[in-house]
């Protein structure tokens, strides 16, 4: 499964080791599931990053399966929410071009961007899963954001406490889809 993330993935602050990813590939190894996590997850990507490096990536390692965990740097920095869209099903696409069983990560923004943009962001995951027919996982901070001692303090990224809640999370929406199809 190739994780093709931002900050939220790649375990920003942490030890490669603390991260969600990297504790969710424990999991399944001790499950003896015998899944092989690639974390392509690089700390500011933007969905134009992730379409760019996505061919390369698909090349390179021939996922079964892509989680596509990109759209909070794009929200956070006020891109437009067409491009996103775009830049989504443009992903989904090329990614199941390869033969990959594709997920999208549904993702969310501080409510300080305004409503309007906000509701129109939040929309186009719901949007994307649906027009291209795909599962589209819950955000996965939902339950942890706004617990001070789950999130470093900028607010933003999970700590080390707050990434095994992610991975426990992650097991039990992934696993599912995985093992029972």
């Amino acid at each position: 499964m190739l994780i093709l993330g931002d900050s939220l993935s790649a375990g920003y602050g942490l030890m490669q080791a603390q991260s969600w990813v990297s504790l969710l590939q424990n999991i399944w190894h001790d499950e003896q599931r015998g899944v092989e996590v690639i974390n392509a997850a690089i700390s500011g990507e933007t969905t134009d990053g992730g379409l760019a490096r996505l061919p390369r990536l698909l090349k390179q390692h021939n996922p079964t399966h892509v989680l596509i965990e990109l759209g909070g740097n794009d929200g956070l920095q006020g891109h437009s929410v067409q491009k996103l869209q775009d830049n989504l099903s443009q992903m989904v696409s090329i990614a199941r071009q390869f033969g990959a069983e594709v997920y999208l990560q549904d993702m969310q923004i501080p409510t300080n961007y305004g409503r309007r943009y906000n509701q129109l962001f939040s929309d186009s995951y719901e949007e994307v899963a649906t027009a291209q027919d795909v599962t589209l996982i819950p955000f996965f901070m939902q339950d942890i954001a706004l617990q001070e001692e789950f999130m470093q303090r900028d607010g933003i990224h999970p700590n080390a406490e707050g990434h095994p809640l992610i991975a426990e999370f992650m097991h039990a929406q992934l696993t599912p889809l995985l093992f029972t199809r």
